[in-house]
């Protein structure tokens, strides 16, 4: 992954809007929503990786 495009998005940090990032890359090609990377490409880090690989699965299995 050397930049985005269309099939690839880099977050800094999670934030519940990006749920709409994954609709859509569920809704078209896929895709990949790197979380933890700036917008130059440059890994920054999450500060909970563990809780965000729970947390996001159950955001998304809850949304309606």
């Amino acid at each position: 992954m050397n930049r985005e495009s269309q099939h690839t998005e880099w977050k800094e940090s999670w934030r519940d809007d990006y749920l709409k990032w994954i609709c859509g890359f569920a809704n078209a090609q896929g895709g990949i929503l790197v979380i933890g990377k700036n917008d130059n490409g440059i890994v920054v880090g999450i500060s909970d990786a563990r809780k965000l690989l729970e947390d996001i699965p159950n955001k998304v299995r809850h949304c309606t």
